[in-house]
């Protein structure tokens, strides 16, 4: 990728939202996304990032028929925890079970071969938060040895659609401690259409740990945020975080790059950090946000300040 910064960002991956790209140990990147039909999930690899565009799908999963996890699959992440790959993904149930969508809940799968885009997917079944309310968005990372699981949760006595929480992990499927939330929509850019914390995504770098997330509405109002602690905090400790009071990355009106959001970091060649993200390159969206397909993913670099906090710059500039 190019390191101009006069450079427009182009789609690397048309329709494709909650985009998770994967540097492994392999020398491959892996990539998985949600799907316009949210019905599976798809996972593909290539030893480069612009490969990936033209890599071959591979489904690895798809939602059953009815049951608790059969509609609606958002924003899975694969991840390699423990000698294994998994997994984690939100799902909704059939309308006959809870009568209404957008019941989600989190789930993983696993599989223990070499390439995750062969072998046997085995189902895990719930990530168990301990809270029977929406739930979506998990991603993990580890930190002095252990394991952590982070995610978007509804609180029933907070106003609002999802909180950012965090625990520590017994398994790579199993939750090893109470929820602590972390950060909860309370400023405007938080609150347009939909009061919404969610979409985190996990970055360590210059003795801090990042945890950067996505607020508001998917439209054009949608935009990410940053929270940061020492990484000799403690994580399960709300006050080792600092929130930013303004977003990140937000929409480009200039070049056209509307609602930048949930993404995910991966590396470049050495140690450049590379931001993922989706976005769409209109507004008139007909009908339900929901079901417009087209949220595509982009990749462009992160730049750095002087403190060693992350420069995000533009959705449309790389």
């Amino acid at each position: 990728m190019e390191n101009n910064v006069t450079e427009i960002v182009k789609p690397l991956i048309e329709q494709r939202a909650d985009p998770y790209i994967y540097k492994h140990s392999d020398g491959y990147y892996y990539f998985t996304a949600s799907v316009p039909q949210y019905d599976r999930i798809e996972l593909r690899r290539a030893s480069t990032i612009a490969g990936l565009a033209a890599a071959d799908k591979v489904d690895v999963w798809h939602k059953p028929e009815t049951g608790p996890y059969s509609e609606l699959v958002w924003a899975p992440e694969l991840h390699y925890n423990q000698g294994a790959w998994y997994v984690y993904f939100a799902a909704a149930p059939s309308r006959e079970i809870k009568h209404k969508l957008f019941q989600h809940r989190m789930y993983a799968i696993r599989n223990t071969g070499a390439n995750p885009l062969e072998g046997e997917w085995e189902f895990m079944g719930q990530v168990d938060t301990g809270i029977d309310t929406f739930c979506l968005d998990a991603t993990t990372f580890s930190h002095n040895g252990q394991l952590y699981y982070l995610w978007a949760q509804k609180d029933n006595e907070i106003e609002g659609n999802s909180n950012l929480y965090i625990a520590p992990m017994k398994t790579p499927w199993q939750l090893g401690g109470a929820p602590v939330m972390l950060s909860k929509p309370e400023f405007d850019w938080e609150i347009r259409g939909f009061w919404v914390n969610e979409g985190p995504s996990v970055l360590k770098r210059n003795g801090k740990i990042f945890i950067s997330y996505s607020a508001s509405a998917t439209d054009e109002n949608y935009a990410m945020g940053l929270l940061w602690a020492d990484e000799n905090a403690d994580p399960l400790d709300p006050a080792s975080w600092t929130k930013s009071r303004e977003p990140v990355l937000q929409t480009c009106f200039e070049h056209k790059i509307y609602g930048p959001g949930h993404n995910s970091f991966t590396y470049g060649e050495g140690d450049d950090v590379l931001l993922v993200y989706h976005a769409r390159t209109y507004t008139e969206i007909i009908g339900d946000p929901l079901w417009n397909p087209d949220r595509h993913t982009f990749v462009k670099p992160l730049r750095w300040d002087g403190n060693g906090m992350p420069v995000f710059g533009k959705p449309s500039i790389a």
